[in-house]
């Protein structure tokens, strides 16, 4: 059974890629229906926009750099580390240099255009 559907006290976790932190945040089931859409969380320490990452998120070390270069680009190609619990989210490379080749190996974009949507409004 998945452990996230059944029991309601996980947070979500976000993080700051521009601070190398992660804060976790009120779950949507904790939130009224309206309070859900549209979420952005401030990093307390840059003001800058958090990124929603998943329940199965584990952040590097703040000083690890090339980990979250990797972290970051897995985010800006459609990659988190979302899932229900059972399994976790699945492969992510381990390594910075196996990125690229797990991205063309596992696009989820159909076209450059869309790519290029994501990014820009990843950025905002």
């Amino acid at each position: 059974m998945c452990r996230y559907a059944i029991y309601g006290p996980y947070k979500d976790i976000y993080a700051c890629f521009h601070c190398r932190k992660v804060f976790k945040q009120t779950s949507n089931y904790d939130l009224e229906e309206g309070e859900r859409n549209n979420r952005q969380y401030k990093c307390p320490q840059c003001s800058e926009t958090m990124k929603d990452m998943g329940h199965d998120f584990q952040a590097p070390r703040q000083n690890d750099l090339k980990q979250w270069s990797k972290v970051e680009l897995l985010y800006r190609n459609g990659f988190t580390y979302h899932s229900c619990g059972c399994g976790g989210p699945g492969y992510r490379p381990a390594k910075l240099s196996e990125v690229e080749a797990f991205i063309s190996n596992n696009k989820r974009f159909k076209s450059e255009g869309e790519l290029l949507l994501r990014n820009l409004t990843l950025k905002m």
